[in-house]
C-alpha cells in the first residue's frame, strides 16, 4: 500500500482545505476544523492500510496567534 498524505492548506478569504492526491478540497473556517477533517480522511486510508502523513502550517507560517487555554 501507498502513502496517503493530507496537507492542511490556507486558502482565499482567511480560510482552510485539505490537499490530498494533488487536489485542494474543503472550506474550514478553522486550521483545527480542517484538521479534524483529515484525521477523519486518513482514518479511513490506515483501516485499508496505507501508511499516513498529516502536515499543518504553524503560527509562524499562518501569522495567527494562540488561542487562549481554556479555563
Amino acid at each position: 500500500m501507498g502513502i496517503a498524505s493530507y496537507a492542511i492548506t490556507s486558502i482565499p478569504d482567511h480560510k482552510w482545505a485539505i490537499s490530498h492526491d494533488g487536489k485542494v478540497e474543503g472550506d474550514y473556517l478553522t486550521r483545527e476544523a480542517a484538521f479534524e477533517a483529515a484525521v477523519a480522511a486518513a482514518s479511513l486510508a490506515i483501516r485499508e492500510g496505507h501508511a499516513i502523513q498529516i502536515s499543518a502550517p504553524g503560527f509562524s507560517v499562518t501569522g495567527e496567534k494562540a488561542m487562549p487555554a481554556a479555563r
